[in-house]
């Protein structure tokens, strides 16, 4: 019992310290609001406002059809240059997209000829320039094929492919983003606040206090453990319900109860990855560069900007051992699927297994260096 009540107010000294330091605060507040916000609505999966160039050397009714039917929101109003400018508008990287229709265009079309028509992409954003093609040839296809059925009724196939998009009606990418930026925001402000605890503890040099009053290890680090988690979980639900559900408008399906508990259980394994790492680095240079090193793979392999079965097959095994990989696994199931706990109950008792073998592995690595500092 004593040594919960050590844990207790050894915590209430952490929170303390957090709340006293201004720059802190602004920066969790900035992290867990604007950073969310910017994150989930400036990376798009779709095509916004391409900007597209028309080479019109056909000068006709289906040409001038082909250029208008490119219009906003997926694209610029297209701009008329000539052949000539199309080399340097590309260089020059004015346009994304150059689409050339050939002299004699329609009457080829008309005499059931197949003219072709070049379309120049510039290819250094790859999405966009994928996706925009994809579009283009689409609506050049389809103003073709209706130029020469004279009809505006689309096309009778012998199946009928009908389509149900289950969990985001609307393709919204923005949904997936919130909760990836989530992710980021909670795995990188509690490795950092644990890690810059202990740190913080052995520069200042209050750890040597520490260690001469009867405290173990596992309190002292179990200590900061719930006094930051508890910032970041408060943060964690004041962003979810202001900004994701508010501002962002994502609707979470599954019960906000379940969410905050297992985002409980992650942040035991991130906090604890944040004391094994203050634990090595002995001065905060140290503990940046090791914070690059272990937060860029948490971010990038869970999931959540590439699917992990589109990962290299090198890869994948990798991720089992990363609790951000089972934590976005189990975000994504409840937010989006609305599942229950036996559904994610697998999830979680993973991601408690690794927070519970980082925290042991923590605890081992600063009592060690606590024997080799006495």
């Amino acid at each position: 019992m004593r040594a919960w009540i050590n844990i207790y107010w050894l915590g209430l000294k952490e929170l303390r310290s957090v709340l006293s330091d201004f720059v802190m605060l602004l920066l969790i507040i900035y992290s867990f609001s604007l950073a969310i916000y910017a994150q989930s609505t400036a990376t798009s999966e779709s095509v916004n406002n391409a900007s597209v160039a028309i080479v019109d050397e056909d000068h006709s009714a289906l040409s001038r059809t082909i250029a208008n039917a490119l219009y906003p929101p997926y694209f610029k109003v297209p701009i008329l240059i000539s052949p000539s400018e199309i080399d340097d508008a590309m260089d020059s990287d004015t346009y994304m997209f150059v689409v050339s229709i050939p002299p004699n265009f329609e009457r080829d079309v008309r005499k059931g000829e197949r003219p072709s028509v070049q379309i120049n992409i510039d290819a250094t954003a790859v999405t966009q320039a994928s996706l925009g093609n994809t579009y283009i040839q689409n609506i050049i296809t389809d103003e073709v094929n209706h130029y020469i059925t004279r009809s505006d009724e689309d096309t009778e196939y012998p199946v009928e492919l009908v389509q149900r998009r289950a969990f985001n009606p609307n393709g919204t990418g923005m949904w997936f983003g919130a909760i990836n930026a989530l992710l980021n925001q909670i795995s990188m402000l509690t490795i950092i606040l644990t890690g810059a605890a202990l740190l913080r503890e052995r520069e200042h040099g209050t750890i040597e206090h520490l260690l001469v009053m009867p405290l173990t290890s596992f309190q002292i680090v179990m200590s900061k453990v719930w006094a930051n988690g508890l910032i970041i979980l408060v943060s964690f639900m004041l962003s979810t319900f202001f900004v994701v559900e508010w501002i962002l408008d994502v609707p979470i399906a599954g019960s906000r109860l379940l969410l905050f508990g297992g985002t409980a259980l992650y942040l035991l394994a991130a906090a604890a990855i944040g004391i094994f790492l203050g634990t090595i680095a002995r001065t905060m240079a140290q503990f940046a560069l090791l914070l690059l090193m272990v937060i860029i793979p948490i971010m990038m392999l869970s999931g959540g900007l590439t699917p992990i079965e589109s990962q290299p097959e090198v890869i994948q095994p990798v991720t089992w051992l990363l609790p951000s990989r089972h934590y976005m696994t189990f975000a994504q199931a409840v937010v989006f699927r609305g599942a229950n706990i036996t559904i994610v109950l697998p999830e979680m008792l993973k991601i408690l297994g690794l927070g519970s073998a980082f925290f042991i592995a923590s605890i081992l690595l600063f009592r060690r260096s606590i024997s080799v500092s006495k």
